[in-house]
């Protein structure tokens, strides 16, 4: 989208969220909306002076929740910013808050004050059926269309016929190891989750980590899945008792041999860069920035094959500043912005277009980080005790319960 094409979207989406503010309206200011609605969609007559006068009625910022990583602009690498022309065209100014946890996402949103949540499928959920976030007129995101198809409908964020957010980056969660250490790749997690010599002739005893967050059981479920068949575990996420009991012994066996759960990507860098760390799961935001630092750190997905995020954009019910919310719902899925991200992060776009042309990403990315791969991944969601064939599964609040449990052993 260019620069003028936007602002004149800001035309429109100002238009009408006063339009919905206003509910039905009198003749008058439906006569108004008309005009309005017609000069911005008359560009001989448009003139980029006016576009950017109303862009200025705006409320001139908005307030975002995210994943570390996932809004750039431009500190850490002058290459990657996708805020500063958001910034300077609509005139909203971005603050960010910055969670490592799909819990603290929750939470943050929970008190309040926020326009928006880049949310995974194991929030995504809680904030829907909590009335948390409102449902998304996606009419006012002209480009909403441009989606994968895959995710325009994904049960994670479209619910009862209702979107309630705008997708935005999706990925797995990959085993990340030390390349002196591990010659070939591992083809297997057993290599974080059971004790064993690695290749170097050492143990893997204090040198493995883990995810610090209740949703990693569904890793050890995953692992289970593959080599104890018996337990006919099908969903990760959904857990009957035995097969939840099962995973819990594995997990807490894990607890011998890892010293360190980590939630912080930049504090995980650090540990694989000095601590003497040699593999963990991780998201491909770490194995990129170590790569780039020169550091022997690669990743694969094992056999077992691997969970994963599909990350939405989400906005809170009493979001304090909507318009300038919607304008970022719209900026979001900019082709360029969705391939920059996806350069930076490891991760795949939201919107196919983006996979070819962009210099950062090159028109292999999208392969390499997993594009089609999207069918292998068991996305992230919120354990219910309602799972499947009439079964009664463990919830997520035990999950929490457990997991702290076998981090504090």
């Amino acid at each position: 989208m260019n620069k003028f094409a936007f602002k004149l979207m800001v035309v429109f989406v100002f238009a009408s969220l006063v339009l919905s503010a206003c509910g039905g309206g009198t003749p008058a200011t439906e006569a108004a909306a008309a005009e309005t609605e017609v000069a911005a969609t008359d560009v001989p007559e448009a003139t980029e002076a006016a576009a950017t006068e109303a862009a200025m009625e705006n409320e001139g910022e908005v307030s975002i929740i995210a994943w570390p990583g996932y809004l750039e602009r431009g500190a850490t690498d002058p290459n990657y910013d996708w805020v500063t022309s958001f910034e300077q065209e609509t005139g909203c100014k971005v603050t960010v808050q910055d969670a490592f946890t799909s819990d603290e996402m929750v939470q943050l949103m929970n008190t309040g004050g926020f326009d928006l949540v880049t949310a995974s499928g194991d929030a995504s959920l809680r904030l829907i059926y909590g009335g948390v976030v409102q449902e998304i007129d996606i009419t006012k995101v002209p480009s909403y269309d441009t989606v994968d198809e895959r995710l325009q409908e994904a049960p994670w964020h479209f619910v009862d016929g209702k979107h309630y957010g705008v997708p935005y980056q999706w990925g797995p969660n990959v085993l990340m190891y030390n390349t002196e250490v591990f010659p070939e790749a591992p083809t297997s997690w057993s290599v974080v989750f059971e004790e064993q010599t690695l290749p170097d002739g050492q143990s893997n005893k204090d040198r493995v980590q883990a995810y610090d967050g209740p949703i990693y059981i569904a890793d050890a479920a995953l692992y289970l899945k593959y080599h104890n068949p018996e337990l006919g575990i099908e969903d990760p996420y959904f857990l009957t008792q035995e097969q939840y009991d099962a995973v819990i012994a594995l997990l807490t066996q894990q607890g011998e041999i890892v010293p360190k759960y980590w939630h912080d990507y930049l504090i995980q860098i650090e540990d694989f860069t000095s601590e003497g760390f040699v593999a963990s799961s991780t998201w491909p935001i770490q194995v990129n920035l170590l790569q780039f630092d020169g550091q022997p750190l690669a990743s694969t997905i094992p056999v077992e094959g691997a969970t994963g995020w599909a990350d939405t954009t989400m906005m809170h019910k009493d979001a304090p500043h909507p318009v300038c919310a919607y304008l970022w719902l719209e900026h979001s899925l900019d082709p360029k912005l969705q391939g920059d991200l996806a350069a930076w992060f490891g991760s795949v776009p939201a919107v196919p277009a983006a996979c070819t042309g962009n210099e950062l990403l090159t028109d292999e990315g999208c392969s390499v980080n997993g594009f089609d791969d999207f069918d292998k991944i068991y996305f992230w969601k919120t354990p219910t005790a309602e799972c499947y064939d009439g079964k009664t599964c463990v919830t997520y609040d035990k999950w929490t319960e457990d997991y702290i449990a076998i981090q504090s052993q």
